[in-house]
């Protein structure tokens, strides 16, 4: 058996055609999980991070990791991991925090799900992996009762640097976040690293974001080790179920089990 193919047990599985998607419940599918995050951080994108083929860190034995299986042979082709609010006050906290002073966001009543490293098998960048991981990740936060996603998207640099100013630009006033609950970046991006040509435009999962109705909410942060900058993103669940509910929520019927 090939080692990208897991074996094991998943949680209830959504299936679109070629492609299923699943919460992970056993090691070798998490481990598979880490892999596909290495191959993409590290050996595409040049992330300066620690370990043998495998990229994990402190918050991941915390978090849920719902990947994107092919079901024709089995791979892996898309993972994303889910940091609950409770889960985090039990661990590391978020993330997010490691970056962002996100205190305003917490002022907000409900439940908070974190979404973080989230990746795509370059073999696989087509729509339908991306909506169908989506799809997959909208009725995790709805079923579980989770009344906001949260978390950082990566923005690489241009051949100039960072645009930073023509990021913010480019936001319109429905995708800014209301000013009250903006997020004070830890380490912004250096005055030196910064240019004014946007010669990239925006990564395609933070378009995702934007389109199903995400704020950004504060100025951006410097990921050295990703070599990215990384804004902080907010999306109300009512934003998401009155936008996208028939194209990411689908009826329970449509819904299948998995052991």
């Amino acid at each position: 058996m090939r080692q990208d193919i897991p074996t094991g047990r998943w949680q209830r599985s959504e299936i679109s055609g070629r492609y299923q998607t699943l919460v992970a419940l056993d090691p070798a599918t998490v481990a598979a999980a880490y892999r596909l995050r290495y191959r993409v951080f590290v050996e595409e994108l040049g992330a300066r991070l620690p370990g043998d083929g495998i990229e994990q860190d402190r918050f991941d034995p915390y978090c849920d990791h719902l990947v994107v299986q092919d079901r024709q042979d089995g791979r892996i082709v898309a993972t994303t991991r889910l940091l609950s609010d409770q889960a985090a006050e039990r661990g590391e906290g978020f993330y997010s925090q490691t970056e962002f002073d996100i205190d305003a966001i917490f002022t907000l009543p409900g439940r908070f799900l974190e979404v973080g490293r989230t990746c795509i098998d370059p073999a696989c960048r087509g729509g339908i992996v991306l909506t169908t991981l989506w799809s997959g990740l909208a009725r995790y936060a709805i079923e579980r009762g989770f009344d906001y996603l949260m978390g950082c998207a990566s923005i690489p640099p241009g051949p100039s640097g960072f645009a930073v100013e023509a990021f913010q630009r480019r936001l319109t006033p429905a995708q800014r976040g209301p000013l009250w609950l903006n997020v004070r970046s830890l380490r912004p991006v250096p005055d030196h690293l910064r240019c004014q040509r946007d010669d990239c435009g925006l990564p395609p999962l933070l378009q995702t974001y934007l389109r199903l109705g995400a704020w950004v909410c504060g100025e951006p942060y410097w990921d050295e080790a990703f070599d990215c900058m990384d804004v902080f993103i907010l999306l109300p669940l009512t934003r998401l179920k009155a936008r996208y509910s028939r194209r990411f929520i689908r009826r329970p019927a449509e819904i299948h089990g998995h052991a």
